[in-house]
């Protein structure tokens, strides 16, 4: 029995969504939002949003054996060079090995969960990043750029609303940027007139990312946008615009 991997000062793993049982074939490890500096635990409202997404995904994965599991934090700040939702991450990784062995791990995070799964992609089990509206520091000359190299071998989506007021989408571009001059397998959507939450859009993020994680966790056709995304060299691929009414007539 392999063994237990030892939490991050009291990170842990939700409540399976999905069908737990032997035929669990793929995970997705949902890593919620938080703040740049801050001890305390993750807000339930960070929680409940990428609880809804794990919903969708596992529902669009049902037949295939997906599953999904939040990572609660024991702190929601990123801390500096603590990077503590990175951690967690990396951490979390280690424990789906522990509980369902040789699957393919698939990491999806929101706002700094976004950069905490983008740093932590890593890790061998990860086969695939998604990052719905990622935090992403400040380019700053006299501080190391965020690390790109560890996504090679990744498929890497990175979708943003126009419109953030939050998390600024010219630097999830730029680094979109960063990452495909390493990964070729990397592409960025852009929610036109939407903002932070991508709420005016949801049903088209959703559908987005389970053609996605679904695409790349069982090695699936994507739906043509998605694909074409992929295939178009930067800036193309990097700024796609997600159309209104994707998801309604997907073909794989």
């Amino acid at each position: 029995m392999p063994q237990q991997a030892t939490p991050v000062r009291g990170a842990r793993l939700g409540r399976v969504l999905g069908t737990e049982s032997s035929s669990v074939s793929g995970v997705v490890l949902l890593l919620p939002g938080g703040d740049e500096n801050s001890t305390r635990r993750t807000s339930p409202l960070a929680l409940a949003g990428v609880r809804a997404l794990g919903r969708s995904l596992v529902k669009a994965g049902r037949d295939e054996g997906l599953v999904a599991h939040v990572v609660r934090h024991g702190e929601r700040g990123w801390n500096g060079p603590d990077a503590r939702p990175a951690k967690d991450a990396a951490w979390a990784v280690d424990e789906v090995v522990r509980r369902y062995g040789d699957v393919p791990v698939c990491l999806a995070g929101v706002d700094m969960g976004g950069r905490a799964a983008l740093r932590s992609g890593g890790h061998p089990a990860v086969n695939s990043v998604l990052a719905l509206a990622p935090w992403l520091p400040e380019e700053d000359v006299a501080a190391e750029p965020e690390p790109v190299k560890q996504l090679g071998g990744r498929r890497v989506l990175i979708v943003h609303g126009t419109n953030d007021q939050r998390t600024d989408p010219e630097l999830s571009f730029r680094f979109a940027a960063r990452v495909k001059k390493a990964n070729r397998e990397t592409c960025r959507f852009e929610v036109h007139s939407d903002g932070h939450a991508l709420a005016q859009h949801r049903h088209e993020v959703f559908a987005l990312a389970a053609d996605f994680v679904i695409g790349s966790l069982y090695d699936r056709t994507y739906a043509r946008p998605l694909a074409d995304a992929f295939a178009a060299p930067p800036p193309l691929g990097l700024r796609m615009p997600l159309a209104s009414g994707f998801g309604r007539s997907l073909r794989r």
